[in-house]
């Protein structure tokens, strides 16, 4: 099965991705963890992505799309895909929707975390002050959650049109949030 996991920065996506990948052995295919990792190789990649996501600004298609092809056997391999923070655009849904066709393959599920702007502001200063992370400072939050806003809200009615998408709260706690999902989940198998 392959899934994605949709919704705004700090809605709880990578927590309940790596949740799946613990209870069922899928394959998370985070694009944050990706460029984070090729930031912290120093790969003129890595250099190119980090001014990027320092300034909050989403990383080009071309990169993120090469950055999740290159995984897909290895999702495959597993039996399905957790797509955690991609895609972003209608360009990217249309390139994975292409992407896994080619290989036979489509998503199954798309899960919407609902949450309200204000809580991940909260979560986001929380997250910060342990973490330190660049791209969680809040200034970078809110370009991130706007360009969210702007560019990714947008892909709901493409996943609705397909019949894919299902909404799930996600400002309850972790384990009702994983209720929720595994429910769906249930549903759709």
């Amino acid at each position: 099965m392959n899934l994605i996991l949709f919704g705004p920065p700090a809605a709880g996506k990578g927590t309940q991705a790596k949740r799946l990948v613990d209870e069922r052995n899928m394959v998370q295919l985070s694009t944050g963890d990706m460029l984070r990792a090729a930031i912290a190789s120093g790969s003129e990649l890595g250099q190119r992505v980090s001014g990027i996501m320092q300034r909050g600004e989403l990383v080009s298609d071309g990169i993120v799309i090469e950055l999740i092809e290159n995984r897909l056997p290895e999702a495959e391999a597993a039996g399905g895909a957790i797509f955690d923070g991609f895609p972003r655009t209608l360009a990217q849904a249309e390139a994975l929707d292409e992407m896994l066709k080619g290989r036979g393959r489509q998503i199954d599920l798309v899960i919407r975390l609902k949450v309200d702007d204000a809580a991940l502001k909260q979560r986001i200063a929380g997250r910060f002050a342990e973490s330190g992370r660049a791209d969680d400072n809040p200034e970078s939050f809110a370009v991130r959650l706007d360009a969210y806003n702007a560019q990714t809200a947008p892909l709901l009615p493409y996943y609705q049109g397909q019949g894919k998408l299902v909404e799930v709260d996600g400002m309850g706690s972790i384990e009702d949030v994983a209720a929720a999902i595994d429910a769906a989940l249930k549903a759709k198998a």
